[in-house]
């Protein structure tokens, strides 16, 4: 049997647990290691539990899940983690400061509680492999908000000096949303030989996801709205 993908459920409803948990138990690539009820309790959790995903609720009440994502990954850089858990924030509003809130606090993951099962299952599959997910009706809202305007300078950011030619489209590809496949034909080059351009894109940025490369993006304007670079 395959490794499971180890998940901390963190909701401040327990009917809400209960039903995540009943889902994911029927997965056999899956188990949960843990459940707490509050951000206070889930950092103290993931703390002392071996896990690799965390479905985090974005409110809560005491420490909601934005300040306790930003708590357990920057524990995960103090005690020099290898592979610190991936965050996927749950919510039950569709809010922009949520959202862009979540994936600077670190967040690999932003979908709605609504969402059916199988894209809930399929987004702790995709955070698990390195990737990142954002619910589809929010993604083309994070770019309008982090994307600067065509007018305004970009920010000097050193990071992106240190990308070759090469890279550097293959993070503007990233940008407009173009998935390893679709880059692959873009640029007539191999899935295998874009997965190692974006591994190093991500390691020179030093950012942990394919969103935090997009956001970095943006803000810095090496890509714009409308897919100019």
């Amino acid at each position: 049997m395959a490794e499971q993908i180890r998940v901390v459920l963190v909701d401040d409803q327990q009917l809400v647990r209960a039903g995540l948990a009943m889902v994911i138990a029927a997965q056999d690539d899956m188990v949960v290691v843990g459940e707490a009820g509050d951000g206070t309790e889930a950092v103290a959790l993931v703390g002392r539990t071996v896990c690799d995903v965390v479905l985090m609720d974005v409110r809560m009440p005491g420490m909601d899940g934005l300040e306790a994502t930003r708590q357990i990954l920057a524990a995960a850089d103090l005690t020099g983690m290898e592979l610190p858990p991936r965050i996927v924030m749950l919510t039950t509003y569709d809010l922009d400061e949520y959202l862009l809130t979540a994936i600077r606090s670190g967040a690999s993951g932003f979908l709605l509680k609504n969402a059916p099962p199988a894209d809930l299952l399929g987004g702790i599959r995709t955070v698990h492999t390195g990737d990142a997910v954002i619910a589809p009706s929010a993604t083309r809202r994070l770019l309008a908000h982090v994307g600067v305007g065509p007018e305004a300078p970009p920010t000097e950011d050193p990071r992106f000096a240190t990308l070759t030619d090469r890279e550097r489209e293959v993070l503007e590809l990233i940008a407009r949303g173009q998935s390893n496949a679709e880059i692959s034909a873009s640029l007539f080059l191999s899935e295998t030989t874009v997965k190692t351009h974006v591994r190093r894109v991500l390691a020179k940025l030093g950012v942990r996801d394919r969103v935090q490369a997009v956001v970095a993006a943006y803000e810095s304007g090496i890509a714009r709205p409308g897919g100019g670079g």
